[in-house]
């Protein structure tokens, strides 16, 4: 190799460095960026979460949604593999350069920051659902108490209504994929009230990461990069519509977990199907009830005492479910999937699941359950 090609590939290695050394640096200002960004919502609202996100969204789900599996697991079991590769057969490279490699590991970084808040990450700073909605969160205990008493009157209606005995549990009569259609349906009829919530080009499938999200506690994610919504398969079909309705949630671009947990809600409740109704109302009552019993254990005690014994056989079925599936790094799990959130501007972290309970009464408030 002559003088002239050994000076060519140095400078070429000079370049590239100045690239990743660039990249990686890039982190910073973007982390404020975002953070300035995000203190304007009403800007993040008008020209991200509905302009620019939405034909993202679509993009991605006309590009991925008609696959009946879900590509974006693929992509992530791929890049593991990739990874765990490289670790090993680089191991002695990185253990002789260790500054080079803690560089190209914030550079994937910086452009994994750049491109998550681009395809969805932005939508944490969005305007609250409580602003289309025209909904004011506040409210006593005593509201709160007077509609868990005619929430669990609904849920016992119903719950009747479909087993003909107050003493035994509900089975939901479909299949995960029938599920899943029946919640695309329940959006179609819903966007028809709330415009905002209007859902074509469908793009919800069962993760095929189920039994590892069972062990971490997860009911399902929303792939940012791929814009599928995934759903853990091994929930019980009793929870498993409103789990499929917060999904898409997420998918439409609404990122607090207490406002995805209520179009779950809103979706499935507002199903004209009697089973989703059912899901809908004991999914809501079990969050309302928590949320009592946090407060005031013996609220709690008499109010359970009113729900029928094939109602609590429902929740029952959830418990032992989650309960078959602890072990000790489900804390751990919640713990990272908290300081996620809390710095993605959910100060509540994993906490903010249960906020949905403002939004529940609030809601109900204005439209009569």
């Amino acid at each position: 190799m002559n003088e002239k090609c050994v000076l060519y590939l140095t400078n070429f290695d000079l370049m590239d460095n100045r690239i990743k050394n660039g990249i990686a640096l890039a982190l910073i200002p973007q982390i404020f960026l975002v953070k300035w960004l995000g203190s304007y919502p009403e800007f993040i609202e008008n020209y991200y979460s509905k302009g620019l996100y939405p034909l993202i969204s679509k993009f991605f789900r006309i590009l991925f949604g008609w696959i009946p599996f879900s590509m974006g697991d693929i992509v992530y079991a791929l890049l593991l593999f990739l990874v765990l590769r490289y670790l090993f057969i680089r191991r002695r490279q990185i253990k002789n350069n260790l500054r080079s490699f803690g560089r190209d590991v914030i550079m994937v970084l910086s452009v994994a920051y750049f491109t998550f808040h681009l395809l969805w990450g932005l939508n944490y700073y969005r305007q609250p659902i409580l602003t289309p909605l025209n909904l004011q969160e506040n409210h006593s205990k005593k509201e709160l108490v007077q509609f868990v008493e005619r929430l669990i009157e609904k849920t016992n209606e119903i719950q009747f209504a479909i087993t003909s005995d107050t003493a035994q549990m509900v089975k939901i009569p479909y299949d995960k994929q029938e599920i899943r259609e029946r919640t695309v349906k329940g959006y179609q009829k819903l966007g028809k009230e709330y415009p905002f919530l209007t859902y074509n080009t469908a793009s919800l499938k069962n993760s095929l990461f189920s039994l590892p999200l069972t062990y971490m506690g997860y009911g399902g994610y929303l792939n940012p990069f791929t814009h599928e919504a995934q759903v853990n398969a091994k929930l019980p079909d009793f929870r498993f519509p409103v789990i499929c309705g917060h999904e898409v949630g997420h998918q439409l671009g609404y990122s607090a977990e207490n406002e995805t947990n209520f179009i779950g809600y809103l979706v499935t409740v507002n199903n004209e199907d009697p089973y989703f109704q059912y899901a809908a109302y004991a999914y809501a009552l079990g969050y309302c009830l928590s949320d009592i019993k946090r407060k005031d254990e013996a609220s709690f005690q008499q109010l359970y005492k009113q729900l029928n014994t094939g109602t609590k056989k429902n929740f029952q079925e959830v418990n032992d479910f989650w309960e078959a599936y602890e072990n000790p790094l489900e804390p751990v799990f919640k713990s990272v999937f908290n300081s996620f959130l809390k710095a993605n501007n959910q100060q509540d972290g994993i906490k903010s699941y249960s906020k949905v309970v403002s939004l529940l009464v609030a809601y109900h408030a204005k439209h009569a359950l």
